[in-house]
């Protein structure tokens, strides 16, 4: 066995230690090196990708820029939700979410028009992207809490983000140190068991 290859146990332990940390749940005074963003990006982008269009994009949020989304959450928001919709919760907390996160990832895959790759490949690809994400922050002792709220699936919101009609926008990710104050998520999956059918004949 390579010994730069995790182990199967090792690998086990990791899959079924990673958990949904809120915002809220995030340390905001502890910022998360750049360095380190890098190497989870990286990460992410080692994702399988037919045909190697590697369709994913990130767009990230530190510092100043998380008001400025937030803002930007709660405007299109209220841009493009009917008055009957119209949730105060939902506004507040997609004001007040980038915020508690010290980092917060926009993520997007961008298909190639009439490409020889599906369109629904590119977006699994890019959803395999994300889980390697959220897997090697998991590693890196990092919280990671993917959100998607309707209003990213909208042309105004991919007007605001600058990508194209043809685009798919997968989600907000937030990282951040998980507040130690907190006490861990824990989390059963039912039996795998009831979700296999074998075919051996």
């Amino acid at each position: 066995m390579n010994p730069a290859v995790p182990s199967l146990a090792e690998t086990s332990a990791l899959l079924r230690s990673r958990r949904s940390i809120k915002p809220a749940d995030m340390d905001a005074s502890r910022g998360v090196d750049q360095a380190l963003l890098l190497e989870l990006l990286e990460n992410a982008a080692w994702a399988p990708t037919h045909g190697l269009t590697e369709p994913w994009r990130f767009r990230v949020f530190t510092g100043g820029a998380r008001s400025s989304l937030a803002s930007a959450l709660q405007t299109l928001y209220r841009q493009v939700t009917p008055p009957t919709e119209f949730r105060e919760d939902k506004f507040e907390k997609l004001g007040i979410n980038p915020t508690l996160a010290p980092v917060i990832v926009i993520a997007w895959v961008e298909p190639q028009p009439g490409g020889k790759i599906p369109e629904i490949e590119e977006i699994e690809a890019g959803a395999c992207a994300l889980q390697n994400l959220s897997l090697s922050a998991t590693a890196a002792g990092i919280g990671s809490f993917w959100s998607s709220p309707p209003l990213i699936y909208t042309s105004e919101f991919k007007d605001w983000l600058g990508i194209s009609a043809h685009h798919h926008c997968l989600g907000l990710i937030y990282l951040g140190y998980p507040r130690t104050d907190r006490p861990a998520p824990r989390s059963v999956r039912s039996p795998i068991s009831d979700k296999i059918i074998w075919a051996d004949a």
